[in-house]
């Protein structure tokens, strides 16, 4: 009995030592595993360079990670399951240590600016379901290793810099149910193996570079709700499988080479669909009746196509939102073909309704009139609509954009439109609409544009007009409109791309107002009956790029101030009876491609250089008195005998002024002897601001600025600090940089500032208003320059917050898109002036966001010329390292790079420190960003992503709810930064250039709807 018992202990015994043996290495492998985790986080944390909202602080090793921000961990084992960094605006990589997270099932980085590439390791995941690294900058390829992550849900990789081929490998996720690989570089055919993902119900290739058909098996999978291939290479047609889900929601494959016809039956097996787009294609044939069983569609395109026949009735498609069918061949041209207008009524929510370039007939129905009033854009445009606008128009209160140009419109402009408060674009050109202009339409203080054109309009412009303070284009051309232009259409300086007043009746003299007109890009009074001179004030329309006054009545010579318009490329001054001779300065106009003078009084000298060396370029015919020339214009030779006359009487001309200069020069030398000697006795320097507006003493500024007040301190630069002022006689504020002579080269930037700001004037430059040399009340040597105040700080204070900036603080200072493209025109403008304007040319050295002030209306001024230099020597550019051996001149990231190596300052290292300005102001990031390291730059940053991932680099902020036009405007600027910053200084944009293209991409983006 004794040998049984002690067996049975034994056993027991064994038993139990093995059952600790197991819980002693479960505990191990769980210590170890803990640690794995830990310290893979922390390789995590390592490889994050920016965090702005300091949220990787709590990765502190004195806290058990399981309670670090974003990570979340198993209650039986502390293991971790999941990291949820999402929208914290972090900078880095993903460490290859991620694949030592093994129990990790939730990886979410999405709405970041994570880069580099997606590390292999990855595929040690085996747990992971979710894996979100949408809108980042990952590059290079999908591992196809990924394949083993076999309880993959969820992945996406939408808004990255990924390429390559599609890994086949994934058709062998079978948990696979959702994958977003849109906005991304993917090229080559969609893999058919994805077929195999029968759980799939969600799958977004959109805009991307894949080709060839979409393959039949995937349009087969079951479960299949969002399909979306838009903006591809897709051909082919759609396989009809895809129509067979009664679950599906979501179909866009607009953008591509599909072809073939829309199944009659199409939306039949399609009860919950709510979004069809197949917009820019090749379809034919006609919308299927069937349209009219997606009760639930809400967006409905068919744009860009070459679909026929009438439109279905929509009665029952009470959820629509958008119906887009422009650009086809639908209707037939009869009375009949608008009559399902009537059927959108029930549509209570649609907000665009775009049935332009069709070939729709009948009158426009005043069933219009009862269309939603969410309504915010309509057009009908280039068709053959007949009939009358009805008055009840003013029933769509939300309509911003309305389009029924290039139509049979007949009857009157009904004054009720002056009731759409919200209208911005208003096209009506291209009608036979009679009538007055309604003085109701300056009611639209929204518009921006207005375009009454090619119809049968009498009368004179309704001053009230002139109340659209954001018209930005305005044309009433080719009507029968008579009377004297309105000085208060003139006076709309918002006026900046085109005004057209041309084949009218109009008289009187071009109203001075005309220089009102600052922005405007295009002006054409041609064909009416105005007279008198050409006004003076013209010149002051600086951005006009075409001119015409041609068949009128103008009189008198060329005036000198159209010296300003430099950016000029067609001028037609035809068909008047101008005299005088052609102004010289038409030689350095680089830009003019037409001139046409023919048919005035000219006389004299043709030039010879410039246009005038083109006769394809110029014409000067009818001008009787005109000769020389080149020969190919065969003018006769001008008279030499009156000129030897004139020469001896010029002689006399020239000489006596010239001995009286010489003596006016000895005395000047004396005075400034004189005044050399006065200043080593009182003072180091002068006032060398001539005729200054005010006129200041320390004392004064002192008392102005509370003692230089820390209360009054604007901010600290290289060569001193500026305080704000007010002085008490009459509330005048102003802004007062004090120098610090203590810093080595402080007083040559005062001379340099003080001589540069005396020669310029110009709207996007700081206004000096004086400048003060003398003592303190100490004794001691003090400078200082006075400047008008800017209301709105310096650039730099709009770009970046600081860390105190509350959200509210941080909302009210973001720039709009359209105020940084503001700001850039403002900055480059005032460097082509800088450059090619004065004389000597003068290079600034030292261009960033901080000497960028901004004015009570946010127009730019650029301050701080204490580096500035002209081009000829004059004054040397110095920095705050100049040494006897040079040293780099400007500032780190905005200087170029020839600089460091001793270069002397040129026109074209002001264009590289405007590019960077144009590509951080559009990235959002400074050009000593952390990501910027190992020879990456802003420059380099900006240039991989042209030309197809340039949006991916822009600021989210900006790219929010914008449409194509906006983004391909976004990515001119881009490019236009590019070539600015390359580092071959020959190799960038001349300044002149650069303001060109800069309003070519604000023009680009009004000529749309937004």
């Amino acid at each position: 009995m004794a040998f049984p018992t002690l067996y049975l202990i034994s056993t027991k015994f064994v038993i139990l030592l093995c059952f600790l043996s197991l819980l002693l290495v479960s505990c191990t492998s769980r210590l170890l595993g803990n640690e794995t985790d830990k310290v893979s986080l922390l390789e995590f944390k390592k490889m994050i360079k920016d965090d702005p909202f300091g949220v990787m602080a709590s990765w502190n090793e004195t806290i058990h990670f399981c309670e670090w921000f974003g990570v979340s961990c198993s209650r039986r084992h502390q293991r971790v399951t999941s990291i949820n960094l999402k929208s914290l605006k972090l900078v880095g990589s993903m460490p290859s240590h991620i694949g030592n997270i093994s129990f990790l099932r939730v990886l979410a980085l999405q709405n970041n600016s994570f880069s580099g590439e997606i590390p292999p390791e990855i595929k040690k995941l085996h747990r992971m379901q979710i894996l979100y690294l949408n809108n980042n900058s990952f590059s290079g390829v999908v591992p196809s290793n990924i394949s083993a992550c076999q309880s993959l849900n969820e992945a996406n990789f939408a808004h990255n810099n990924l390429t390559g081929n599609i890994p086949s490998d994934l058709g062998t996720l079978t948990n696979l149910q959702s994958i977003h690989f849109s906005r991304n570089n993917f090229f080559g055919k969609i893999p058919r193996s994805l077929g195999n993902l029968s759980l799939l119900y969600d799958i977004v290739f959109s805009i991307n570079n894949l080709s060839g058909e979409i393959p039949n098996s995937l349009c087969r999978l079951p479960r299949l709700q969002y399909f979306a291939f838009a903006e591809n290479n897709l051909i082919g047609t759609i396989p009809p499988s895809l129509f067979n889900h009664s679950s599906m929601l979501v179909i866009d494959v607009s953008g591509n080479q599909l072809g073939g016809t829309l199944n009659p039956n199409l939306f039949v097996t399609l009860p919950h669909l709510f979004f069809f787009s197949i917009s820019g294609n090749n379809f034919i044939g006609s919308i299927p009746i069937t349209l009219s069983n997606a009760t639930n569609m809400q967006i409905f395109s068919a744009n860009v196509n070459n679909l026929t026949g009438k439109v279905p009735n929509l009665g029952k498609l009470q959820k629509l939102r958008n119906f887009l069918a422009g650009c086809n061949n639908l209707g037939e041209g009869n009375v009949f073909d608008l009559n399902f207008l009537s059927s959108l009524t029930n549509a209570t929510s649609l907000e665009w309704l775009n049935l332009g370039e069709n070939n729709f007939g009948g009158f426009l129905p005043t069933s219009i009139t009862n269309l939603s009033r969410n309504l915010r854009y309509f057009t009908i445009h280039a068709n053959q609509v007949s009939g009358n606008i009805p008055r009840g128009i003013s029933n769509l209160i939300s309509l911003q954009t309305l389009g029924l140009y290039n139509n049979k419109i007949s009857g009157q402009i009904p004054p009720e439109i002056g009731f759409l408060s919200n209208l911005r674009i208003l096209f009506l050109y291209g009608n036979n609409i009679i009538g007055k202009i309604p003085s109701s339409l300056g009611n639209l203080t929204l518009l921006l544009k207005l375009d009454i054109g090619e119809n049968y309009l009498h009368d004179k412009i309704p001053v009230s007009l002139g109340k659209c303070q954001n018209l930005e284009s305005l044309s009433l051309a080719h009507n029968n409109l008579s009377g004297y232009i309105p000085k208060e259409v003139l006076k709309l300086s918002s006026l900046s791309l085109y005004l057209g007043l041309s084949y009218n009746q109009f008289i009187g003299s071009i109203p001075k107002e005309i220089g009102f007109l600052i922005n405007l890009g295009i002006l054409d009074m041609s064909y009416n009956s105005l007279f008198g001179p050409i006004p003076p004030e013209l010149g002051s329309c600086i951005y006009l790029e075409a001119l015409n006054l041609m068949n009128n009545n103008l009189e008198g010579s060329i005036p000198s101030t159209l010296e300003n318009l430099r950016g000029m490329q067609f001028l037609q001054l035809s068909h008047n009876h101008l005299t005088g001779q052609i102004p010289a300065f038409f030689n350095d106009f680089r830009f003019l491609e037409n001139l046409n003078l023919s048919y005035n009084d000219f006389e004299g000298a043709v030039p010879t250089i410039g246009i005038f060396n083109n006769t394809n370029s110029v014409t000067i015919v009818a001008n009787r008195k005109l000769c020389g020339g080149i020969p190919q214009l065969n003018l006769p030779g001008c008279n030499t005998t009156k000129s030897k006359k004139k020469n001896s009487k010029g002689y006399l001309k020239i000489v006596i002024p010239l001995i009286l200069g010489i003596v006016g020069l000895t005395v000047v030398v004396f005075i400034l002897c004189l005044r050399w000697l006065k200043r080593q006795r009182k003072g180091p320097f002068p006032n060398l601001i001539e005729d200054p507006i005010l006129r200041v003493s320390y004392h004064s500024l002192l008392k102005s600025t509370n003692g230089f007040s820390r209360e009054n301190l604007l901010g600290v630069g290289g060569f001193g600090a500026v305080y704000r002022g007010c002085f008490d006689h009459d509330g005048t504020t102003f802004a007062v940089k004090v120098i610090d002579l203590l810093r080595h080269g402080a007083s040559r930037s005062f001379v340099a500032e003080c001589e540069i700001l005396k020669n310029t004037r110009h709207r996007n430059l700081v206004k000096v208003l004086t400048a003060c040399s003398g003592f303190d009340l100490q004794g001691n040597d003090f400078m200082a320059l006075v400047y008008e105040y800017m209301d709105n700080g310096n650039l730099e204070n709009w770009l970046h917050f600081s860390s105190q900036d509350t959200s509210e603080i941080e909302e009210n200072r973001r720039l709009s898109f359209s105020q940084k493209l503001n700001i850039l025109i403002d900055v480059a403008n005032s460097l082509d002036y800088l450059h090619n304007h004065c004389e000597p040319a003068i290079i600034h050295c030292d261009l960033k966001p901080s000497n960028i002030l901004l004015d009570e209306s946010m127009t730019a001024h650029v301050s701080d010329f204490g580096l500035a230099r002209f081009v000829q020597q004059k004054i040397q550019c110095f920095s705050e390292n100049h040494s006897s051996n040079g040293g780099v001149r400007g500032t780190v990231g905005y200087a170029p790079p020839e600089y460091g190596f001793g270069s002397r300052p040129s026109k074209a290292g002001d264009v590289y420190s405007l590019g960077i300005l144009i590509l951080e102001m559009l990235a959002g990031r400074r050009p000593t960003d952390e990501l910027f390291k190992d020879g990456l730059n802003l420059h380099g940053y900006a240039k991989v992503a042209l030309p197809d991932r340039g949006m991916e680099i822009v600021d989210p902020k900006i790219v929010q709810e914008r449409d194509d036009n906006f983004q391909m405007c976004l990515v001119s600027m881009i490019t236009i930064g590019v070539a600015c910053s390359v580092e071959s200084p020959a190799d960038r944009m001349n300044i002149h250039d650069v303001v060109s293209e800069l309003n070519k991409a604000k023009k680009s983006l009004a000529c749309k709807d937004y």
